[in-house]
């Protein structure tokens, strides 16, 4: 059953779109700050697996120039094309518009930056937040020109089901 639905993910043209769509996106914004010409994808269209999902992951790395450092990476690629979508500005303002409440840390980043250059950020996705003794927690997904409206929503019900379905059990 795993291998049946991890094939299903990577011959699904819909989220093969949406992955492609952000690496153009990401290797657009490293391409503001890297060195010119070293932006490159060694990782295309791979399958991660975890407890409770597989994901469509790809890869883009490029050269640092020294006149830049994190600061400028995060600020060029903040915040993340698989949560904006494209064009990045626009999907923005779009977002801004339709939503009804503002997402707060969701979709933002969590992480470290360091003084030895190293930095580890995440976006912030599936995630809990506690405030006055209450958990909170946002779900969505990924739409393309090609998108089921009905299984887009299918697939917001059960992200947020699998962190329903954590808080009950533990």
């Amino acid at each position: 059953e795993d291998q049946r639905l991890a094939q299903e993910l990577l011959s699904s043209p819909k989220d093969r779109a949406e992955n492609i769509m952000i690496v153009d996106l990401e290797r657009n914004d490293l391409g503001r700050v890297c060195q010119y010409g070293s932006v490159h994808v060694p990782e295309l269209l791979t399958i991660e697996e975890y407890p409770t999902v597989f994901h469509l992951v790809s890869t883009i790395k490029g050269t640092v120039p020294p006149d830049k450092d994190n600061v400028d990476i995060v600020k060029a690629c903040f915040p993340g094309g698989s949560i904006t979508g494209a064009p990045k500005v626009r999907a923005m303002e779009i977002i801004d518009e339709l939503e009804p409440t503002r997402r707060s840390v969701y979709t933002g980043a969590i992480g470290y930056l360091d003084f030895g250059g190293q930095m580890d950020l995440n976006i912030v996705i599936r995630t809990f937040i506690i405030k006055e003794n209450r958990a909170y927690f946002q779900a969505g997904g990924g739409i393309v020109a090609d998108s089921d409206p009905e299984a887009e929503y299918q697939e917001t019900l059960d992200k947020a089901r699998a962190l329903m379905e954590a808080v009950s059990q533990g």
